[in-house]
């Protein structure tokens, strides 16, 4: 999948006065609000969200560049929070990644709003490519380092494309996710993507543990 160039899109907020945790959260929820009354992503201006959140403009851009960054915070505070992984194999982590995308999948079907967030963010470059700078990049760069200390300590065959194997087991969970959001999605899911593509990934001595 392309996303559009994101040089103009900081990835996180702006530097400014130490943060009010309280202060972020009001204007978090004002976001949502707005969002769960219908207004759509165009028309949320930071004049806005900041008479929604009870605040002044001047205390959204000391936490936040601008609209895109905010909104990349917005959807991270309404995901699951990162999984953390255990560190004891590679397929222990491939598993525990993976389930962190079939929760998030769960989030997403269950949340009207959060869908219609996507949709729409889809169809705005600039956003989309802070949420890619913000959020999709590092989810990226994590799973390939698990990759390839696998590939390190003999988990995974040296001849093994990583980026390729890296879509391999990502793709798997979100065609379930994303592209049919009817389908089926198991608490045992992540594991079955994990073991099954691994199968052919493994050098031929190595035993599943």
């Amino acid at each position: 999948m392309s996303f559009a160039d994101n040089r103009s899109c900081p990835a996180g907020p702006a530097r400014g006065r130490p943060r009010s945790e309280a202060v972020e959260q009001a204007i978090l929820e004002g976001v949502m609000q707005l969002l769960e009354d219908g207004v759509p992503l165009a028309e949320l201006s930071i004049e806005r969200i900041a008479r929604t959140a009870g605040v002044g403009k001047a205390t959204i851009y000391r936490r936040w560049s601008g609209k895109e960054e905010l909104f990349v915070d917005v959807l991270r505070t309404a995901e699951p929070p990162d999984p953390e992984l255990p560190g004891t194999s590679m397929r222990d982590d491939l598993i525990v990644i993976l389930e962190s995308l079939r929760q998030r999948g769960l989030v997403s079907r269950s949340s009207a709003i959060l869908h219609n967030v996507y949709v729409q963010m889809k169809t705005s470059p600039r956003i989309w490519a802070a949420y890619h700078a913000g959020v999709v990049a590092p989810r990226r760069v994590l799973m390939l380092d698990v990759l390839r200390r696998g590939q390190r300590d003999g988990e995974l065959r040296p001849d093994i494309d990583l980026d390729l194997a890296n879509d391999m087991f990502v793709g798997a969970m979100l065609v379930r996710t994303v592209m049919r959001p009817d389908g089926d999605l198991p608490e045992d899911l992540a594991e079955h993507i994990v073991d099954i593509t691994l199968e052919g990934l493994r050098p031929v001595s190595s035993t599943v543990s």
